[in-house]
């Protein structure tokens, strides 16, 4: 896609250049390497949101009115370009384009992570949030496949901690905070091979299932 960690050119504009921070490279990584446009989000500060609403309803977890996204595909230099309009911006990826996510708690994704590992299932990347939350990127369409998929599976009746995001929705990314609690983290960060192409949801469903209902129980 034309980017690469070891090929960075460097800005000729020294105000270009102070704007290169770790998030200009970030964003440039998750633009240029992994295919994924990145939106500039609010921070929650002291328990507000950086946004200026008082009442807002997800302080630090949404993304800035009127933000422009990074497109997929940008580099180093139109993604400093882009960032330096929004110092200290959380990086936030639009969910439902590149990826949906199915989302369990962290200790049953743990679990799960090591016995699809060991299955030798194909894995996408997964995040973890300071809430405690697994994140498992899958392709797009599994949020609204997700009840149909889990009745045919017949877990459709079963109290599980597992949900689906998709479309309209908004992921904070590594390593930007999430509402003032924490960083997002990586349990299994993207690759070349998995960020274009996360696997189908029904290939991890089951595992995923099985675990929740088990650590629920």
């Amino acid at each position: 896609m034309g980017f690469t960690i070891g090929g960075m050119r460097e800005m000729r504009s020294g105000s270009r250049r102070r704007f290169r921070t770790s998030e200009c490279t970030a964003v440039a990584e998750y633009t240029g390497l992994w295919g994924w446009d990145v939106v500039p989000g609010a921070r929650a500060l002291s328990g507000q949101c950086s946004c200026g609403d008082r009442s807002c309803a997800a302080p630090g977890a949404h993304p800035l009115p009127f933000a422009e996204a990074v497109p997929a595909g940008a580099g180093l230099e139109e993604a400093t370009e882009a960032w330096s309009r929004y110092p200290g911006a959380a990086l936030l990826l639009p969910v439902g384009r590149a990826f949906d996510v199915i989302e369990v708690a962290e200790s049953a994704g743990r679990r799960a992570l090591v016995r699809l590992e060991r299955m030798g299932l194909p894995l996408g990347p997964v995040c973890a949030t300071p809430t405690g939350r697994a994140q498992f990127f899958v392709a797009p369409g599994a949020a609204a496949e997700l009840p149909g998929l889990l009745y045919r599976m017949g877990w459709d009746d079963a109290d599980l901690d597992l949900h689906g995001v998709g479309a309209g929705a908004h992921l904070t990314a590594p390593p930007s905070d999430l509402g003032g609690l924490g960083p997002v983290r990586w349990l299994r960060p993207p690759t070349l091979d998995t960020a274009g192409a996360p696997p189908q949801a029904r290939l991890l469903l089951g595992t995923l299932a099985y675990i929740c209902h088990r650590t629920h129980f």
